[in-house]
């Protein structure tokens, strides 16, 4: 069969599509490359969302948490009866390998099977990519640019790069947990858009000596029981490390757009080119919706306010 739309990624976005393609009685189909709401799963164990239960709702299917921030497994369980309860229809641990444009449709091939569709939308979101420091290191197995959980850090020399929520939250989870935290940050603070409930606590850290912060600082090389970075001041210093947490954000997949044939800005933001009014891309029939559109600008959309792309996109194609 031909699909009216094939949507390329199975996050809440990719399922906020599928529902309003349902409700407007268009055929469609979900290939996710990994498990279901995929970027969730891989998030922090312990994490708490920014946003409150009801601004990541979809279709206004009430999501019920026991705290004013639900948690990861709380949002896990959200989406997943969602999909589940609605029956939406999606292949996970399915990863789309090509896509090529006929007169009349798409023809997209996953490394399971092949698919024919009228329109694609592209939500595959931004967390499979990370930012890489490209310094001379990076390779060891000490270092890594996802965090899951403070207890591996117990008793160990833990370097945390970056100021950001990840970041935050991981040098103060790792600190409770036993780890000797330092922080290495570019920038003068600690960031603005930090929680404002934990901002204040990872400040007092600081303040208090129990986490070391670097700030207008550096890596400039890892080995395999020390790092050096370059300080405020521009001299060189080194220090014991064990692990190494990158958590320098994440980015979206630009070469598969450039694949598909979707234009990017010239600058450093890279940012797609598509219609506002219908989220069409440069090319016909390819729709973005979620965090992808804003480029390098990862924190511009998120769940709660880019849920809208999807009730635009399937207005579009009705």
């Amino acid at each position: 069969m031909t699909y009216d739309v094939l949507i390329i990624g199975g996050g809440p976005i990719g399922i906020a599509c599928a529902l309003e393609a349902k409700k407007k009685n268009l055929s469609y189909i979900i290939i996710e490359k990994g498990t279901l709401v995929n970027s969730l799963y891989h998030y922090p164990e312990n994490m708490t969302f920014f946003s409150t239960s009801e601004k990541l709702e979809l279709d206004n299917i009430p999501f019920i948490s026991k705290n004013p921030k639900p948690t990861k497994q709380e949002a896990l369980e959200y989406y997943r009866r969602v999909a589940t309860s609605n029956q939406v229809n999606i292949k996970l641990f399915e990863k789309v390998e090509k896509v090529e444009k006929t007169d009349e449709h798409f023809e997209i091939k996953s490394d399971k099977d092949t698919y024919f569709t009228k329109n694609i939308v592209v939500a595959t979101g931004f967390y499979d990519i990370p930012n890489k420091l490209n310094v001379e290191g990076e390779d060891l197995p000490k270092v890594t640019h996802y965090y899951k959980d403070p207890h591996y850090y117990a008793m160990q020399d833990v370097v945390v790069v970056g100021a950001s929520n990840s970041s935050v939250d991981a040098a103060l989870e790792i600190y409770r947990k036993g780890g000797n935290v330092t922080m290495i940050v570019r920038g003068k603070d600690i960031g603005e858009r930090v929680k404002y409930w934990v901002r204040p606590d990872m400040m007092n850290r600081i303040s208090e000596g129990s986490i070391k912060a670097n700030f207008e600082s550096e890596i400039i090389k890892i080995e395999k029981d020390k790092l050096h970075f370059k300080d405020s001041q521009g001299k060189i210093q080194s220090i014991p490390n064990d692990f190494v947490l990158a958590l320098t954000g994440y980015q979206p997949n630009f070469s598969f757009l450039k694949k598909l044939g979707v234009k990017l800005s010239d600058d450093h933001l890279k940012k797609p080119i598509y219609n506002p009014q219908t989220m069409e891309t440069n090319l016909d029939g390819i729709y973005l919706a979620g965090v992808i559109c804003g480029g390098m600008e990862t924190h511009k959309w998120f769940i709660e306010n880019s849920r809208i792309h999807a009730k635009v996109i399937m207005n579009a194609l009705n």
